[in-house]
């Protein structure tokens, strides 16, 4: 157990001060869950319309800087959202609070990044 939360912050301090991966699950700095959709095509997002309302793209904000892995991938709207690893980054509307992964698995296509 010990050596899990030491692996885990060792990594969490290799990541920018935007994403770290929590309980072995990448999140953004308030601890909110990222995810990644496998229809998505490359690194190009695939979930727009209904699907954005329910899975909110990670969006790229000014000034944003992100170390290794990270990409900003443009969006069909001009909007930029992160990936990570090459796949583009989303939340889960059903998520309220840090640490929810309530969207892990939905429909077979949706998937927490895991370290």
């Amino acid at each position: 157990m010990h050596k899990l939360v030491i692996c885990t912050l060792a990594l969490a301090s290799l990541l920018p001060a935007s994403a770290a991966f929590a309980a072995g699950m990448l999140t953004d700095s308030k601890g909110m869950t990222l995810y990644t959709y496998d229809k998505d095509k490359g690194h190009m997002s695939s979930c727009y319309g209904e699907c954005a309302k329910h899975w909110p793209p990670y969006a790229v904000h000014k000034g944003d800087k992100m170390g290794k892995d990270w990409t900003k991938s443009k969006r069909k709207d001009g909007a930029m959202q992160w990936a990570y690893d090459g796949h583009p980054l989303y939340y889960y509307a059903d998520d309220k609070k840090a640490g929810d992964a309530m969207g892990d698995g939905k429909g077979g296509v949706w998937h927490v990044v895991k370290e």
